[in-house]
């Protein structure tokens, strides 16, 4: 009730500086100052100053925004240190996938099988077929760090 008053008040308050504005042949002027002191008693009229009051006195409402406040300050601080820690996530997500995708070599066209399984002269065969492959597999080791980067400033756009 105390509410409403107030806002007729200023209404009225508004109204009157209009009239005083248009009188001294403001007339835009007058018109915006009367648009602006309508708006109190619109809000009283629709409810929405009921509601609002509503809202302010009681108690369940504060814990609610309360519990809000505290969600913000729980995410920016995990932000925060997300960003002190010198990552992103999808710098980690490219880290994990580079992680699962080292059971194939870069430049092989089929997984690399694990030493054991043959015997006989084809296994004595092998080694020295693979040594090559190796000495060409540890000279590529250093240009698989730049196809990651190669892949993380292709997927942003650089």
């Amino acid at each position: 009730m105390l509410a409403e008053t107030i806002c007729s008040a200023a209404s009225a308050a508004g109204l009157g500086i209009a009239a005083v504005t248009a009188y001294r042949k403001r007339f835009l002027t007058a018109t915006r100052i009367a648009a602006y002191s309508l708006v109190p008693v619109g809000l009283v009229l629709t409810g929405v100053v009921e509601w609002v009051a509503g809202i302010a006195f009681r108690p369940s409402v504060w814990l609610g925004f309360g519990v809000l406040g505290l969600s913000w300050l729980l995410f920016m601080t995990t932000r925060a240190v997300e960003r002190r820690s010198g990552t992103t996530r999808a710098e980690r997500k490219a880290a994990r996938a580079a992680g699962r995708n080292e059971a194939v070599a870069p430049a092989a066209s089929a997984p690399s099988l694990g030493a054991g399984g043959a015997a006989g002269p084809a296994a004595a065969a092998k080694p020295q077929a693979q040594s090559k492959p190796k000495k060409k597999q540890e000279a590529a080791a250093p240009g698989d760090d730049f196809s990651d980067i190669e892949a993380i400033l292709k997927k942003h756009g650089i």
